[in-house]
């Protein structure tokens, strides 16, 4: 998959998780696709960790989306100490 397909999927997976997570989560297109590229890439090297993923192999829409969700649920922590 091309950089441009990875956007595509990041974007789609950040809505998701933007969506499925209730709160205010503020934060532009950019971040959002940063938010569903992150939540893969915590979904494969976590469940690769945990073995629930072999070695190469990459996480799954449903991983990637549940990753995100937990990047989200960091973000709210980290953001309301700055507050």
């Amino acid at each position: 998959m091309g950089i441009i397909g990875t956007i595509i999927i990041g974007l789609i997976v950040g809505l998701i998780a933007r969506f499925l997570k209730p709160g205010n989560d503020s934060m532009g297109w950019i971040m959002t696709i940063l938010l569903g590229i992150g939540g893969a890439l915590l979904a494969t090297y976590g469940g690769q960790a945990l073995g629930i993923y072999a070695a190469g192999e990459a996480a799954g829409f449903i991983g990637a989306v549940i990753g995100a969700i937990i990047l989200l649920v960091i973000y709210g922590m980290v953001t309301k100490r700055k507050h």
